[in-house]
């Protein structure tokens, strides 16, 4: 295939974020072109020209994009869809519905964020604890499945236990109530001793995370948030078979060797088809009470590795004793910040950029509803 080829295969994996579609099926990708030595020339055709989610949609381009070999830079052009455009849209939109299978119970516009690392001991899980915690406290349900089946640690970190129960085949989660939202937990710590080694392997353990998809109730989520073991192993390629459209947040501390380590969780990814959504640096400078400032783990590295992969630094979280702290006790350090802390903006940076929660509404649902609206006025 010639590079335009291979850019539209790619972009076959793009999702619109309210239909779960790809833009390629849904007929919003209306060029391609290549100019020069591997200068691609994009052009969108959306359904009104406010789509108020433009930005998700031109990110999540553009990234595709740049991860094709051979393409050193991107244009996008936009334009907006004739009525014949809308109605064919439309038409595929419902067709993409029907072929899906209800695997599960997420509904198909539930943004899905793995929380991933190249190496272990870059503090993901404390990151997974308290970025839920923060989502909560913005007044949103929250999913955390640990899928770290080796290393599992959330129920300790979010101080969550008791018995999972199955009502209508399906595990329930336990929930914890956080300001005005909660966080609803699925972990194998909540199925076995924490001080128990799971001697599994394999296709094992891609049933055991398989069930903590499909077998277990998500509904009502605003967003899932999925803990995964560091690396590339077999439970990442088994999330990637079964949340097509999830993205991923990758977790380095600014050291360059993790830093390197994580760009190989990056490349996965992409190779994947998996959306790279941002950086988080973990255990920045460290602030001393004497007023100095240590950088123990070097600095730099986590803007490094955003730049290297052309997506956004989301948060550099420093250093702090409270952090390991409060997991230790299962209180994350996340429920005693104000909406400016660290774990705080990190989320409202989710909420309003990266990944919009369920209700936000964008063109395609204004035009879904103006669509009812006709159909059904006598």
């Amino acid at each position: 295939m010639n590079l335009a080829e291979l850019v539209r295969a790619r972009l076959a994996h793009v999702y619109d974020p309210e239909l779960g579609a790809s833009i390629v099926e849904l007929g919003m990708v209306r060029s391609i072109a290549v100019e020069g030595s591997g200068d691609v020339v994009v052009t969108l055709a959306l359904t009104t020209t406010g789509c108020p989610l433009r930005t998700q949609i031109e990110r999540d381009v553009r990234e595709a994009v740049t991860s094709v070999e051979g393409a050193n830079t991107v244009q996008l052009h936009f334009d907006v869809m004739s009525a014949d455009e809308k109605q064919a849209t439309m038409t595929a939109a419902r067709r993409a519905s029907q072929r899906r299978a209800p695997t599960t119970s997420l509904r198909a516009t539930t943004p899905v964020l793995a929380i991933a690392s190249g190496k272990g001991g870059v503090g993901k899980s404390s990151v997974s604890a308290n970025l839920a915690t923060a989502l909560a406290l913005a007044g949103h349900v929250v999913g955390v499945l640990d899928a770290d089946v080796w290393g599992f640690s959330l129920s300790r970190l979010l101080d969550i236990d008791g018995e999972v129960r199955a009502v209508g085949g399906k595990m329930q989660p336990l929930v914890r109530v956080v300001g005005s939202g909660e966080i609803r937990l699925l972990s194998m710590g909540l199925l076995a001793d924490e001080d128990q080694a799971l001697l599994w392997r394999g296709l094992v353990v891609q049933k055991a995370v398989a069930q903590f998809i499909e077998d277990a109730d998500w509904s009502g989520v605003d967003y899932l948030l999925i803990d995964t073991p560091p690396g590339t192993g077999d439970i990442a390629m088994t999330l990637a078979r079964l949340v097509p459209a999830m993205g991923l947040l990758l977790v380095t501390t600014p050291n360059r060797a993790a830093q390197r380590i994580a760009a190989r969780a990056a490349d996965f990814a992409r190779k994947s088809n998996i959306r790279v959504l941002g950086v988080i640096e973990n255990m920045g400078a460290f602030d001393c009470s004497c007023g100095a400032r240590h950088a123990i783990f070097g600095e730099g590295g986590g803007l490094e590795l955003a730049e290297q992969l052309r997506v956004p630094l989301l948060a550099s979280i420093p250093l702090h004793g409270d952090v390991a702290r409060g997991g230790d006790v299962g209180l994350p350090v996340a429920t005693g910040e104000d909406a400016d802390g660290v774990f705080g903006a990190l989320a409202q940076r989710i909420i309003a950029e990266i990944a919009p929660p369920n209700g936000v509404l964008g063109c395609t649902a204004r035009l879904l509803e103006s669509i009812e609206r006709a159909v059904s006025t006598p």
